[in-house]
């Protein structure tokens, strides 16, 4: 009883850390996707075909996509960072304010870690560089790919891009959530996905929304600053 009443106090105290993280989200409309755009079928949609969850976000960079590729394609914890709360995804230590050379081949199967030190996180599943990338996790090998993370880069007049980038989550999205390295702690990212994949349907979907966003917001607004150089931590 003790155990299950303490998740439920880290499941509170998590959510209100995020609550002034998703306020910020909630009023930047820099960010938000069309309309137009959050019906249009990427790439990587066929993948999961019928999600359980999605959310588009966008921004218009004034970069053609070419300059904006180079931060995409370095992302990743241990990497070049998520350029979104580092406190929260990359251990405390700021995302790259400068191209970094080593990361920018990318390929299908390379994987960008999640969190300082993690041996898995997210594997490029579809690489076309420099105008789409499709990110996930290992798939379940019986249902199939859990949940994906794109990014797709289209070109507007002026030299300019708009980057579109959408989650999906399967419904068995945080199955197997719980597996980790014994031999090392639990991030406070970790903690939340392995409290989350306790919750039910309802209630994951506007938690994961939450979090989602005010950190999607953030990212976005990293590579805008970075990409058209103006970026002053």
């Amino acid at each position: 009883m003790a155990a299950r009443h303490g998740k439920r106090l880290l499941i509170l105290a998590a959510g209100a850390g995020m609550l002034p993280l998703a306020f910020v989200a909630c009023t930047v409309g820099a960010y938000r996707s069309s309309a137009r755009e959050r019906k249009a079928t990427m790439p990587g949609d066929r993948m999961i075909p019928r999600p359980m969850f999605g959310m588009t976000h966008a921004v218009t960079i004034d970069a053609p996509p070419e300059r904006v590729w180079p931060w995409i394609a370095q992302m990743g914890a241990g990497r070049g960072g998520w350029y979104s709360y580092d406190f929260i995804d990359n251990g405390g230590r700021p995302s790259a304010s400068a191209l970094l050379e080593p990361y920018q081949q990318v390929k299908q199967g390379d994987l960008f870690p999640a969190v300082p030190g993690a041996k898995d996180g997210f594997i490029v599943l579809a690489v076309e560089a420099p105008h789409d990338l499709v990110l996930g996790g290992p798939p379940d090998p019986v249902r199939g790919q859990r949940a994906t993370w794109e990014f797709l880069l289209q070109p507007l007049q002026r030299g300019r891009t708009r980057l579109i980038v959408r989650v999906r989550a399967a419904e068995h999205w945080l199955s197997g959530s719980g597996a980790r390295d014994p031999g090392r702690p639990r991030r406070f990212i970790e903690r939340v996905y392995g409290f989350m994949a306790h919750l039910p349907t309802p209630v994951l979907k506007g938690f994961a929304g939450f979090g989602h966003r005010a950190m999607q917001n953030e990212q976005l607004r990293g590579l805008q600053r970075r990409a058209e150089g103006r970026w002053s931590g």
